[in-house]
């Protein structure tokens, strides 16, 4: 979700109605007052703010409130409710190495099966903190540098289990923010995929707390043995997986129980400027946040949920958490891009958590029905009108016949029991969430979180013809308020609709960045609030709508103010959009802009312009047609059609635009590890062309 640093996110899950599997699970009231879904406080307005915003049907609930969830482990406990031969951590196994093929099925670890692992996995833990062997800085702190798959679920719940504090690396972080992270949280010990022990080993020398390195994977006796001659060369400690919770078995001991205040994990935010920062975050912040999407949801017996979204984000964790407290599936994904939709239409999960640039990609393709010759288009046209024409009006998504006739394939290609599907991590276009519902025939929410709330803020509500474009009420876990933004002209006394920028407060929320007082009080006021950097109204319903961003902007050389992620994430909504770096240099007039264009589409532009065709996959030739000035500004002048259709305005137009084949990337370290743009970084690799395009001088034709 957001790390204080991107526009609204989907965090929260919406399900068909099913029975009730859960005593935690608080279902809506049956009538929704869908004109008040948020109320403001009475008492609460002052100068240069609006009044504080609470859930119009929940109000506000905290750790006190009966019956919530407020320690990660007990929620594993009330999974564990379930039945201990319940299906619980799935995978597709490896049947082949070469050529590399995985398993038809998934193979389930049981919640049984699970309980003892985490009670292995924790005892060895906390017999090593206790010897010494492991341990000394101000927090028991356990790292985990893996892609998502059951091992480092069962860490957690390890950790969680034995008042342990996890710290996980984005599975495609560098060598220098490993680094940075390992000496800052004062890791002695990190759990790692064997792919990452190369870099692992080599930083040794740099990080001196790091005393045992633990292989997750299962690897060959020669492999472990030159691993642990290398880690023995370094200093560090080295164990297998099974050799370590055998340790654990050795010594057992009962778990030990959390308590609402206990640090639980520091989870480091992707920095796009600076080195990451390691948000604090307590048992009660990510439970309260867990049970706070659990308000208003109805969840299938034994509902399962397709694992792909990386685990060290805050999103992918919270929507997993909801899922273990219900007794729920979770299937990992093969860790493979390529074979997502392969392993969806076997897992046939019901809840898939995604992001826009997957979910661009389904609309995409989707929408290339339309354009069918004869009956198929005509069919497709006449559904898709159809059913929008009755969500827009009732909010209902689905439709006994066009579901049947035309969007069952589509439905089918992720499995074809989907209820829920999410947008994450940036803003999707109004346009494409509202097919979502339509051809899934489910509530796809988008919501907003971050980091530092637990991915947990503020939702839509189920069958609200008017949420699309906002991110719905605040949940039942937070109070929301505007702050006046001066220099942005956002003011709480803004007609019709109050704005400015968004602040929030609950349990949920963090307090602090670890070692990090700057930081922490740019963030998090003397009274709690966290200020978001988002700019945001509230509508006369009580709905959030986020409409810019006060961090990232620049003045422009005639003084006017620019947000530039909010005129990325504008233009990254055509499709011909695949990465886009805006930039502003404050002694220039206008905007320019690197963009790298999508291949499928690229080439149809070429088709028009160049009047031939040139295959998507022909690098050559789509890098030659990227130098093409024809090219660059008919895209240019594609671009600036969805400016003014989404009212940019002139100043925050690009006017000059280079294109690229060669994408922003983790490896050249423009992006950061959640696919955000390092902005200084990205200028850098494009300094050359980004000062040649101020060269020209000012476009000529104001738009």
């Amino acid at each position: 979700m957001n790390q204080n640093s991107t526009f609204p996110s989907a965090v929260v899950i919406l399900f068909f109605a099913m029975p009730l599997v859960n005593d935690k699970i608080v279902p809506w009231p049956a009538v929704m007052p869908f004109d008040k879904q948020s109320v403001p406080v009475p008492g609460t307005k002052r100068p240069g703010q609006t009044a504080h915003y609470q859930n119009g049907i929940w109000g506000l609930v905290d750790e006190n409130t009966p019956n919530s969830l407020i320690t990660l482990d007990q929620i594993f406990l009330d999974g564990l409710k379930a039945g201990k031969n319940v299906p619980f951590l799935g995978e597709r196994r490896v049947i082949s190495t070469k050529p590399l093929k995985f398993a038809p099925t998934y193979t389930w670890l049981t919640f049984g099966e699970a309980d003892l692992r985490r009670r292995y996995i924790g005892s060895a833990l906390h017999s090593l903190f206790q010897k010494g062997e492991l341990g000394g800085g101000e927090f028991p702190t356990v790292g985990i540098w893996s892609a998502n798959r059951p091992e480092w679920q069962l860490l957690d719940i390890a950790l969680a289990s034995y008042q342990k504090v996890s710290v996980s690396l984005y599975d495609t972080l560098g060598k220098d923010s490993v680094e940075y992270i390992i000496n800052h949280a004062h890791l002695t010990v990190v759990f790692s995929t064997s792919d990452h022990f190369p870099i692992l080993l080599k930083l040794a020398p740099k990080t001196p707390t790091l005393k045992m390195v633990v292989c997750i994977d299962t690897v060959a006796p020669e492999t472990a043995k030159l691993l642990r001659e290398w880690s023995q060369a370094q200093g560090l400690v080295f164990k297998e997986f099974a050799e370590f919770e055998a340790y654990g078995k050795a010594n057992l001991i009962e778990p030990i129980p959390a308590y609402p205040d206990l640090v639980a994990s520091i989870c480091y935010t992707s920095g796009t400027t600076s080195n990451p920062k390691g948000a604090i975050l307590k048992h009660k912040n990510l439970a309260l946040a867990t049970h706070s999407n659990l308000y208003g949801m109805n969840l299938p017996d034994h509902a399962c949920i397709l694992s792909y979204l990386p685990l060290a984000h805050i999103y992918e964790r919270i929507c997993e958490l909801g899922v273990i407290a219900v007794g729920g599936r979770i299937g990992y994904y093969t860790g493979d891009p390529l074979r997502l939709l392969e392993d969806a239409q076997i897992l046939k999960p019901n809840f898939f958590p995604s992001v826009p640039r997957v979910l661009n990609r389904v609309y995409q393709s989707a929408m290339v029905s339309g354009n069918a010759p004869g009956i198929k288009g005509i069919l497709f046209n006449k559904a898709l009108q159809a059913k929008l024409e009755r969500l827009h009006t009732t909010g209902q998504v689905t439709h006994a016949l066009w579901d049947r006739l035309v969007f069952r394939k589509i439905q089918a290609v992720i499995g074809g029991q989907v209820q829920l599907v999410t947008s994450g991590s940036a803003p999707i276009n109004p346009e494409v969430m509202d097919f979502l519902k339509i051809a899934f025939a489910c509530e796809a929410v988008e919501g907003y979180g971050m980091t530092e709330n637990c991915a947990t803020c503020a939702k839509t509500w189920p069958n609200d013809a008017g949420a699309t474009g906002t991110v719905g009420p605040p949940q039942a876990i937070n109070e929301v308020k505007l702050v006046d933004v001066p220099a942005m002209g956002y003011t709480s006394e803004d007609k019709p609709n109050p704005r400015g920028e968004l602040c929030v407060r609950g349990a949920n929320c963090f307090t602090t960045y670890y070692k990090d007082e700057k930081n922490t009080k740019e963030t998090v006021d003397a009274e709690g609030w966290i200020h978001t950097g988002d700019v945001a109204e509230i509508d006369s319903c009580g709905r959030i709508k986020i409409v810019d961003r006060v961090k990232n902007i620049m003045k422009l050389a005639q003084g006017e103010y620019v947000a530039l992620e909010k005129i990325e994430n504008l233009y990254s909504s055509n499709p011909l959009v695949t990465q886009i770096y805006v930039h502003g240099d404050g002694l220039q007039s206008y905007l320019v802009a690197v963009l790298v264009p999508d291949p499928v589409q690229l080439s149809a532009v070429v088709s028009t312009v160049q009047g031939k065709k040139i295959a998507t996959d022909d690098t050559a030739a789509l890098a030659a047609a990227c130098a093409d000035g024809a090219i660059r500004e008919h895209i240019l002048s594609i671009l600036t059609k969805v400016a003014k259709a989404n009212g940019l305005k002139g100043f925050e137009m690009i006017r000059r635009l280079h294109l690229t084949t060669t994408p922003f990337s983790i490896e050249n370290n423009t992006l950061t590890p959640t696919m955000k743009i390092r902005r200084k970084d990205a200028y850098n690799l494009y300094k050359a062309e980004i000062d040649g395009l101020y060269a020209l001088g000012e476009p000529s034709s104001r738009l």
